[in-house]
């Protein structure tokens, strides 16, 4: 299962568990759900504390609002993984199994040609950005040559860059940007807050920011998991 198919699949059964008409996943949605992905929780835990979460919902004399945010589930989804032994599929999800060469070629050139784009915008920051394209460029090359075998080893480099490249990203926004994300993502967490921890909360901050930061240069997550 590749980086938005697990998405996808979070987003279709919580709509079917919600039954109550449209629903598309917000940004926080998507942190948080990026967030239990990268935690190694099976995508079986996320769509089991989800139903649990709407069991304890249904079974509530009195509900006083519609649930419009994945986050409502984020106590059962983590109880259904300390249920479940993740150790085991943490390692088995670290890496994608595999790819075509040209399919691999495709995801770094075109992660490439987003930032050399970016570095011609950017007022600051540019030479990272400059050398970030050039190295996925390399990587292209290597790629589509059959070359890049070992995929845990590409994925820490990419890690590395996606580090350097999100230096860049968040130093380009305002501080009146900055206070907007802030704001925004405060009256989204409010109703939930209850149902998270500091260190949840702190997590989805910084990922929250990290993910805006990249959309505000045009940029997508430098991960093997988002090869579709």
């Amino acid at each position: 299962m590749n980086y938005y198919n697990y998405f996808t699949e979070v987003e279709d059964h919580f709509r079917q568990a919600r039954n109550s008409g449209m629903f598309m996943m917000s940004p926080l949605d998507w942190v948080l759900v990026e967030a239990w992905k990268d935690a190694g929780i099976p995508l079986e835990a996320v769509l089991k504390g989800i139903d649990r979460a709407f069991e304890k919902y249904h079974a509530r004399r009195k509900r006083t609002s519609t649930v419009n945010s994945i986050a409502y589930c984020t106590q059962q989804v983590l109880s259904v993984a300390r249920e479940t032994d993740i150790g085991g599929a943490v390692a088995a999800q670290s890496v994608p199994h595999g790819f075509e060469p040209d399919q691999l070629a495709g995801f770094l050139g075109g992660r490439a040609d987003e930032l050399a784009e970016a570095a011609r915008r950017a007022s600051s920051g540019s030479p990272v950005l400059a050398e970030a394209a050039t190295a996925l460029s390399d990587l292209a090359e290597q790629a589509a040559k059959g070359e890049l075998t070992d995929l845990e080893a590409l994925e820490q480099r990419l890690s590395v860059l996606q580090d350097r490249v999100l230096g860049v990203a968040t130093s380009c926004l305002t501080d009146e940007q900055l206070i907007s994300l802030r704001r925004d993502l405060e009256g989204q967490l409010r109703p939930y807050r209850r149902k998270m921890d500091a260190a949840q909360i702190a997590m989805l901050e910084q990922r929250f920011l990290r993910r805006k930061s990249l959309e505000h240069l045009g940029l997508s997550p430098l991960s093997l998991f988002c090869v579709s």
